[in-house]
Parts: C-alpha cells; sequence; structure tokens
C-alpha cells in the first residue's frame, strides 16, 4: 500500500504569503503543431510537500543539496494529535510510542493546501527536544512550518538546528493511518537552495 503525502503543484497551490507561487510557460506545445512540449517551471522552493535546508534558518548552515539523503528515506511513525489551532505541540499531547528515526504529525489544522490559513498548528521546542532524545533525525507536518506564522525568532526552527534533525513541511496526511510506513521523500540536489520540493510517499511495511 502507497499513499501519496504531497499536494498537487497547481496555480492554486497555496504559498506563504509573499512568496513565488507556481506558475508554468509552455514554450513549445504540441498541440500548436510544434514537434513537442516544452515548458518552464516558476516557484519557491518551499511548495507544497518540501524540504527545508538548515540554511534556510541557520547562518553558514548546510545547503538541501549537502543534506544526507538518510534523513528522508528509511522508517517512518505517523502521528496524530489532537492540537488547538495556532499552538504548538507539546509532548504531553503524543500518546504513542516513539519507535522510529523519523516521525511525520498529522494535526488537521492545515486542511487544504489550496486554501491558505494562517492558524495552523506548530512544534514545540520540548517536543523537539524529547525527539531528539529518543534518537528521531526527521521531523515533518501537515502544515506549512514547524514554527506558527506569527513567530519571527523560529523556536522549534532553532531547536530543530541545534539538534541536527531534518524538517518536512507541507505534507497532506488526512487520509493516512497512524502506524509505521516506510518514507520516501527524496529532495533535489538544488546546489546553494534553502529548500526543495519531494514526491513524498508512505510505503506500507
Amino acid at each position: 500500500m502507497i499513499y501519496d503525502i504531497t499536494p498537487s503543484i497547481t496555480p492554486k497551490l497555496a504559498v506563504w504569503p509573499g512568496d513565488t507561487p507556481a506558475s508554468r510557460e509552455v514554450l513549445c506545445d504540441i498541440a500548436r503543431d510544434d514537434n513537442i512540449t516544452l515548458s518552464t517551471l516558476r516557484a519557491t522552493v518551499h511548495l507544497g510537500a518540501h524540504a527545508d535546508g538548515p540554511n534556510h534558518y541557520g547562518k553558514d548552515a548546510q545547503s538541501i543539496d549537502e543534506r544526507s539523503l538518510d534523513y528522508y528515506l528509511g522508517p517512518c511513525q505517523v502521528i496524530r494529535v489532537k492540537v488547538a489551532r495556532a499552538t504548538r505541540i507539546l509532548p504531553s499531547m503524543v500518546r504513542a510510542e516513539l519507535t522510529t528515526p523519523r516521525v511525520l504529525f498529522a494535526t488537521e489544522t492545515y486542511p487544504d493546501p489550496q486554501d491558505w490559513n494562517s492558524d495552523f498548528a506548530a512544534l514545540s521546542v520540548e517536543l523537539i527536544d524529547l525527539l531528539h532524545d529518543r534518537g528521531v533525525i526527521t521531523v515533518g507536518i501537515d502544515t506549512p512550518s514547524v514554527d506558527l506564522f506569527e513567530s519571527k525568532d523560529l523556536p522549534a526552527h532553532k531547536a530543530i538546528l541545534r539538534h541536527n534533525m531534518a524538517i518536512l513541511e507541507g505534507l497532506v496526511l488526512k487520509d493516512v493511518p497512524e502506524g509505521m510506513y516506510e518514507l520516501i521523500a527524496l529532495p533535489l540536489s538544488l546546489a546553494g537552495f534553502d529548500a526543495s520540493p519531494v514526491r513524498a510517499i508512505l510505503r506500507s511495511m
């Protein structure tokens, strides 16, 4: 069983306010009697399901192409949490036992990738510290950010940087049952970039 946890990339896919939405320029088109169809994509690299590079939130930190692919491939656990909108997930809200090095949190606080809402939930520093202590190397979430929309000091990002963990954001987990999976969410080798879109899937183990 394979779950595709990546939103479709279309011009309707919401992006962070002020960031660059997806657009397509068709340079050649078989429908216009050209011999091929050829397109140009313009978009933020923080598009839909994506992996943040540490240089997105840390000075002189690694870019996304410098990250080990081990972060984005391997055993993974999906955990559903009941958390109020515009609040952070605390360790006490996590009922499941943490047993894998990659954990994805389903909050249901950002239900439609095409309809931006700013009151999504995020991660707490206490939770990130706990994840690190339990051997977690990658944390993902079904919202646009591991920090709250209004956050400027980005405590969750900084805690993840301190622990050398990896981030996946913008995942679609609404149809995924809690449990253990194989995660495949490889970023592109974008030299020097601060993020990369991923085609994230979960495969039943």
